[in-house]
């Protein structure tokens, strides 16, 4: 018997895995919230602007995002939630 297309198209780690960026695609999310531009963020992390892109790529589908300007506005989101649960939490992260 074969497997339903479904079940075949979906990855064993699901659709989309755990939708959490990497650490080095939360470096670049910080850059590009600071204002970096594709080509300042390549030179901050030591690497090429096409690499810089393709993260930008792999982010934007991981968290179902749009552009930078979307990236941006959910880096400074889970930034603020951080630090509202470290002061509720008495400092412990």
């Amino acid at each position: 018997m074969q497997p339903s297309r479904t079940e075949a198209a979906v990855p064993a780690g699901g659709l989309y895995g755990t939708r959490t960026p990497s650490p080095r695609q939360k470096q670049v999310i910080e850059l590009v919230a600071q204002g970096l531009k594709n080509s300042e963020v390549a030179d901050a992390i030591g690497t090429t602007e096409h690499v810089v892109k393709n993260h930008l790529r792999m982010i934007y589908d991981k968290l179902g995002m749009w552009n930078r300007v979307e990236l941006a506005l959910w880096y400074e989101a889970r930034r603020h939630e951080d630090e509202n649960r470290r002061r509720h939490n008495g400092g412990m992260a």
